[in-house]
């Protein structure tokens, strides 16, 4: 791993926000552990530079993040937006969510990621 992921400084956040998972992050997380989806494996609260992901794929060079309320309101979309750039410029795609997907459309979200993985062969 480069020094881009998972910086150790950032550890024990990452800690804490596994054990504290949203209930979406949870539900997408049992959908997506144990490469359950097309093959692929995710992590969870995996950091790149310094921002952790909610979810990343390191052979699609894929990151999930599922957005609640907070994320709603101008500063953090913009917060948001730089993050997505930052992560971009990595040559790392970023699918966002809202949280209600998870409950609503599961298969939509497993869809889109078995049609990005196809493209990246």
């Amino acid at each position: 791993m480069s020094t881009l992921h998972n910086q150790k400084y950032l550890k024990p956040i990452r800690k804490y926000l596994r054990n504290h998972a949203t209930s979406a992050e949870a539900t997408l997380w049992n959908m997506l552990k144990k490469s359950q989806v097309g093959g692929y494996k995710f992590r969870r609260q995996h950091s790149i530079g310094k921002y952790v992901v909610d979810f990343y794929c390191p052979s699609l060079q894929l990151v999930i993040e599922l957005d609640g309320e907070p994320h709603a309101d101008l500063v953090n979309i913009a917060l948001d937006s730089e993050r997505d750039e930052f992560i971009n410029q990595h040559g790392i795609a970023v699918f966002r969510y809202e949280n209600r997907w998870v409950f609503e459309y599961p298969e939509v979200i497993k869809q889109e990621i078995l049609e990005f993985g196809e493209r990246k062969k």
